[in-house]
């Protein structure tokens, strides 16, 4: 018994917003754990366990990767969402 078919291009257009995820959310999260890794290692040296000393900073982190990112997030969603969009006739019946 065979299941049913999977258009290739389909399976293509899924692999590739699982890796536009991946690409989209790592310049925060890696902005976001280096600066947490700095500021902790700065309370521990310093025994300061203020907690709005460890958000703002990373905050901030998180604000300017994603200003910073933008044209290249924005650039990678337009180029997904055309491939989605010239995908769909062929997927449409």
């Amino acid at each position: 018994m065979k299941g049913p078919t999977v258009d290739p291009a389909l399976v293509h257009i899924a692999r590739e917003a699982l890796v536009v995820v991946l690409l989209v959310s790592a310049p925060p999260l890696l902005a976001a754990l280096a600066v947490g890794l700095c500021v902790g290692v700065l309370q521990a040296a310093t025994s300061v366990q203020e907690p709005t000393l460890a958000v703002v900073p990373r905050l901030v982190a998180v604000l300017g990767a994603l200003a910073l990112s933008a044209p290249f997030v924005a650039a990678r969603l337009v180029r997904l969402a055309q491939a989605a969009f010239d995908l769909l006739p062929r997927i449409a019946p």
